[in-house]
């Protein structure tokens, strides 16, 4: 069977009224993948940088929502995240 995990850089700081949230880097969520493929000794399929919008939204479910809304009222923001593909069993 083909799986997939992401990792995604953690939240620092929460976004406030006229300041943007703090976030890891990518480097930390591509640093925990290493990690991750090592201690379990992943088979890897592939592994790729995804990009989604306001996925810390509290509308949003993060990266396993299959619908994110972007609108032109509001402020959209844009995150990027390492997704690994893997083979089990």
């Amino acid at each position: 069977m083909i799986q997939f995990r992401d990792f995604v850089p953690k939240m620092i700081s929460e976004p406030r009224l006229f300041k943007a949230g703090e976030y890891e880097s990518i480097e930390a969520a591509l640093a925990a993948a290493n990690s991750w493929i090592k201690e379990y000794e992943i088979k890897i399929v592939n592994v790729e940088t995804v990009v989604l919008p306001n996925i810390w939204s509290r509308y949003e479910e993060g990266t396993s929502d299959v619908a994110l809304g972007t609108s032109g009222e509001m402020p959209s923001y844009w995150h990027q995240f390492v997704r690994v593909w893997y083979r089990t069993g």
